[in-house]
């Protein structure tokens, strides 16, 4: 048991050494775009697999 506890704080150390700090702001607003863009995409462009239906 000692041993996944162990385990479970190399994976903890492993994910807390990728985090990256951004500002809410930023991400926020990068997000909705990215978001936005796929929203459009889905819906606004004629696609093949459903009869070319908007």
């Amino acid at each position: 048991m000692s041993s996944e506890s162990s385990d479970d704080y190399h994976l903890d150390s492993d994910i807390a050494a990728n985090v990256e700090t951004s500002r809410i702001e930023q991400e926020m607003e990068q997000s909705y775009i990215d978001y936005a863009m796929s929203v459009i995409a889905g819906r606004a462009l004629p696609d093949v697999r459903d009869g070319l239906k908007p």
